[in-house]
């Protein structure tokens, strides 16, 4: 059974978060860029909203789907889709903040600093429309 209240906390977590974004997003590139800790906390912040969404793309998931959670955190945006929680397009879109992610945590590759600074806005646009996709999907197939 879909955990509506854990799913709205989550949320709610990812809705502040995106404030804070926001208060980043009209901050010239070397503001950001040169400042450690603009540039820290704008890493910090982005994290945590993608690593919110993955946790609930694998409560969903997990929930509904007998054939298990994917383990390839892009894909759990994927299979929303199949669960008619967004269309392909968003998927596509948003699922793209993961591979930032991977970055951020692991730091396995050099960041580009240009699509970071890019990432600011695109995430605060995409994960604004995932809460509300998410929103909308619990209110209509809530148990």
């Amino acid at each position: 059974m879909i955990d509506k209240e854990l799913i709205k906390n989550k949320i709610n977590f990812i809705q502040k978060e995106l404030d804070r974004l926001g208060g980043f997003k009209d901050l010239s590139f070397e503001e950001i860029i040169s400042d450690y800790f603009k540039h820290t906390v704008v890493e910090r912040i982005l994290e945590r909203i993608i690593n919110d969404a993955i946790d609930i793309n694998q409560h969903i998931i997990a929930e509904l789907k007998e054939s298990g959670v994917p383990n390839d955190y892009k894909e759990t945006f994927e299979e929303l889709v199949n669960l008619k929680v967004f269309d392909k397009d968003f998927a596509m879109d948003v699922s793209q903040s993961v591979g930032l992610r991977n970055i951020l945590v692991h730091n396995y590759r050099k960041l580009d600093e240009k699509l970071f600074y890019k990432s600011i806005k695109s995430c605060l646009s995409d994960y604004t429309k995932y809460c509300d996709y998410i929103l909308k999907f619990i209110k209509k197939n809530g148990n």
